[in-house]
């Protein structure tokens, strides 16, 4: 992996990070807020997490078996940024 590479995942990971302490914190707004709303945001955040590991897991042997794994930690970094934007987008919203 080039240096350059490098420097590009460092910073989509630092930006993944921030990003899921901003998604952290609206969920724990909406979890201390109580109530079946906050019910189903516990339950579909474990079942997010759930998903979201088997689906990488799939992704992660497809670029295994075709040669592609020098892409995996790119890729992983991602899948999870979309998924946190996601997040972010429905609990603002």
């Amino acid at each position: 992996m080039t240096y350059a590479r490098w420097l590009r995942l460092n910073r989509s990971m630092m930006q993944l990070g921030a990003e899921a302490g901003g998604v952290m914190a609206l969920r724990m707004m909406k979890l201390a807020a109580g109530g079946p709303a906050a019910s189903a945001e516990a339950e579909r955040m474990v079942s997010e997490k759930m998903q979201a590991a088997a689906e990488l897991q799939g992704r992660i042997w497809r670029d295994a078996a075709t040669g592609a794994s020098l892409l995996t930690p790119a890729r992983t970094v991602a899948f999870y940024r979309r998924k946190v934007r996601a997040n972010r987008r429905r609990l603002n919203g």
